[in-house]
């Protein structure tokens, strides 16, 4: 019984991966659609990718409570199995958002371009990053790197509010760019969001190494502040 069970382990942790990489790669698509005007990696990621995230959202729900009802696994296993539930939804929301991002893209695309795209890419390369390194975390269960991730969203913040700014001047200085502008802000925020995913799995991995949950422990997340600044000194 006890083997037929790691085996199901490993199938769910598998599938996992397989959603990750999925996810992974709707993002990337969906920002190269973007940067380079390029309509047929956005429109992969409405037509093709998306649904495939659909499809193993369901699954890996499925496979989970299943463990969760006939094998009533404890102490770390459990914590695996519920953590992958958490970063499974987290992971389907990134797909929505890199959807999003993609429809931004074509509508783009539609009209001549009128400003280089300059923090958008820098934005996108810091959210990127930390999604693969979130999604590493989890495989090596790695709390350390979960805890780095974390950090990493107030300057995704920043950006988010630089890019509002530049844009909302840009729009007052020529309104022919009124359009693009806005879907420039939305994709900010886009990535914002994947970027707040990518931080609810880095929590969601310190959870299930060291089962502490950190969500709402501003001073957890100000002591590993101090450890980072320190460690630079």
């Amino acid at each position: 019984m006890h083997r037929h069970f790691e085996v199901q382990l490993d199938e769910l942790k598998d599938r996992m991966l397989c959603m990750a990489s999925l996810a992974e790669k709707a993002v990337h698509l969906s920002l190269e659609g973007l940067n380079n005007r390029d309509e047929s990696k956005a429109t992969q990621v409405i037509a093709d990718i998306e649904p495939q995230i659909n499809d193993l959202h369901l699954e890996l729900d499925d496979r989970a409570l299943q463990l969760l009802a006939l094998q009533q696994p404890m102490a770390i296993d459990l914590r695996l199995i519920t953590a992958t539930m958490k970063i499974n939804s987290d992971l389907e929301r990134m797909g929505d958002q890199a959807v999003n991002i993609a429809e931004r893209a074509l509508s783009i695309m539609a009209l001549p371009q009128v400003k280089p795209l300059i923090d958008i890419p820098r934005m996108a390369e810091i959210v990127e990053k930390m999604v693969k390194d979130a999604l590493d975390a989890f495989v090596r269960r790695d709390n350390e790197l979960a805890r780095i991730v974390v950090l990493r969203d107030d300057e995704v913040d920043h950006y988010r509010d630089q890019v509002f700014r530049e844009l909302i001047a840009h729009m007052i200085r020529d309104p022919r760019c009124i359009q693009q502008a806005l879907d420039l802000i939305l994709v900010s925020r886009n990535l914002e969001r994947i970027a707040d995913h990518a931080t609810n799995i880095a929590e969601d991995v310190v959870y299930m190494v060291l089962g502490r949950d950190i969500r709402h422990h501003a001073e957890e997340k100000a002591l590993a502040r101090n450890e980072k600044t320190n460690s630079h000194n």
